[in-house]
């Protein structure tokens, strides 16, 4: 005999509401969590600023049609587009992502937090114009700091213990949530709506991993976010004129995210939400390439220093084994011919190969140009990538969190050189000491890719000091970075 379904409407699933509690309720009083953020800011606008040098970023950017300009809307730093929140959040979303030299976060799920400021920027300078020509005060950079860090949790900590790529899911669906979570509130949603504008995030459509993955990949990878942080404004816009959620989005038996998409698996949660995903953020300060390679990068170069006092090159070189952790392997270990920018990122071979040829690696190296050396794919061919099970339990432990790879080399006369190891980036918090003079030195470069010095000057006179750029109002900020 069939049995009903029930049609009764059920309470919203607590995830919805364990994220809209913390993001309206819960009080950041960590100082490592505000000034981390305030280098955040930097560097994510930075990495922005150097997209802007690649034809390929610029094409998407600007409107969606020619020539709009929104009155009081979102200014697109580094461009002369002032643009509607949602196409805003898109460009400066596919800016910050496009070099895959912003931060990274690590766990059983990966991902860049610092994707989630093209919807908070966006919406936070397109409601502060608006404030202002209303007669009303502007929304001051503190707000955008405190979006930052609820955003950088969310994702983070739903990232701790879920494994969205292993089921074919990108990273990119937390940014999404994330992003809908705090431009809701910047918006002034009430906690139902905010819950559905996220129960909406949660139930939309989804990008794959395949443009992450040979035989695949390509340059979605790099406006991906973008994409999904301007959805996550349309969302949250959408949620404001009343529009209903769907309170058991996850939870709903057959349909609901758990049994369509998850595996009929519930996300798991190794703490509450607070401040630590902020506190312990990966930076890319070194090296733009895909953060499981950063430490094997740095030891390659330590390595074609080795070579060069030596007397010998690359050339000298007869077998190089990378010993790295799990995730590297099933991400960015990779065979046969790269097809372009995108897939040269992703392959730790040729991250490797660069720096032992050339002794630098720098986002250029990806380019055609670059990659036409024979001498590339000659080097990445005598690369072998072994796992170690102590990297790989190193990386999923939370006291520790290391990105570890270790590099042998054996030479040509049969010489094999001491193993160089390197466990902890220049960007980790185990060396954030070390890390944030060279942030710095990467924002001014990046800074100086774009602007006159005299504007680079006066954007740093507001963005160095924590306490000026905390009490500026947003408008007048982004204001100092347009073109």
């Amino acid at each position: 005999m069939s049995q009903h379904i029930s049609n009764e409407r059920p309470q919203p699933d607590k995830v919805l509401t364990d994220i809209v509690d913390y993001v309206l309720n819960y009080e950041i009083k960590n100082e490592l969590a505000w000034k981390t953020a305030h280098y955040c800011l930097l560097d994510t606008l930075g990495c922005g600023f150097e997209a802007l040098t690649y034809p390929a970023c610029t094409k998407l950017l600007g409107p969606i049609v020619h020539g709009t300009i929104v009155p009081n809307g979102a200014k697109v730093p580094g461009t002369q587009f002032q643009l509607d929140p949602v196409q805003a959040a898109f460009n400066i979303g596919a800016m910050i992502r496009w070099l895959d030299f912003n931060d990274t976060w690590l766990a059983a799920e990966w991902g860049h937090p610092s994707d989630n400021l093209g919807g908070i920027l966006a919406t936070a300078d397109w409601l502060s114009r608006t404030y202002v020509a209303a007669g009303k005060p502007a929304l001051l950079m503190k707000d955008v700091l405190d979006a930052m860090i609820r955003a950088h949790e969310i994702q983070g900590v739903l990232a701790l213990e879920n494994s969205f790529n292993k089921v074919g899911l990108d990273h990119v669906l937390l940014v999404k949530v994330a992003s809908t979570a705090v431009v809701g509130k910047l918006i002034g949603l009430t906690r139902d709506e905010l819950i559905n504008a996220i129960s909406n995030a949660f139930l939309d459509g989804h990008s794959l991993r395949t443009y992450r993955h040979a035989p695949n990949t390509g340059s979605r990878k790099s406006w991906a976010a973008g994409d999904a942080t301007s959805r996550a404004v349309r969302l949250a816009l959408i949620a404001k004129t009343g529009e209903m959620g769907y309170p058991s989005v996850l939870t709903a038996p057959k349909w609901g995210f758990y049994d369509v998409l998850f595996k009929g698996n519930t996300f798991q949660f190794q703490r509450d939400y607070g401040s630590y995903v902020m506190e312990n953020v990966l930076f890319k300060i070194s090296f733009p390439a895909e953060f499981h390679s950063q430490t094997a990068v740095e030891a390659a170069m330590t390595i074609h220093k080795q070579l060069n006092a030596m007397g010998k090159s690359s050339n000298d070189i007869k077998q190089i084994t990378i010993r790295t952790h799990e995730a590297a392997i099933r991400i960015i270990d990779k065979k046969g011919p790269l097809n372009n920018p995108a897939d040269r990122d992703h392959c730790i071979q040729y991250m490797v190969a660069i720096p032992l040829i050339f002794g630098r690696l720098t986002a250029a190296d990806y380019e055609d140009n670059v990659a036409a050396d024979s001498r590339i794919d000659a080097l990445r061919e005598k690369i072998t990538c072994v796992e170690d099970p102590q990297f790989t339990k190193d990386y999923h432990d939370p006291e520790k969190r290391s990105i570890a790879n270790a590099l042998r080399v054996e030479l040509n006369d049969g010489t094999k050189l001491n193993e160089v190891v390197v466990e902890y980036p220049i960007g980790h918090k185990r060396r954030r000491e070390e890390g944030i003079p060279e942030l710095l030195k990467k924002f001014k470069i990046n800074l100086a890719r774009k602007f006159p010095e005299k504007q680079q000057q006066n954007i740093l006179n507001i963005a160095l000091n924590y306490n000026t750029l905390i009490n500026t109002h947003v408008n007048e900020f982004v204001d100092l970075m347009v073109i």
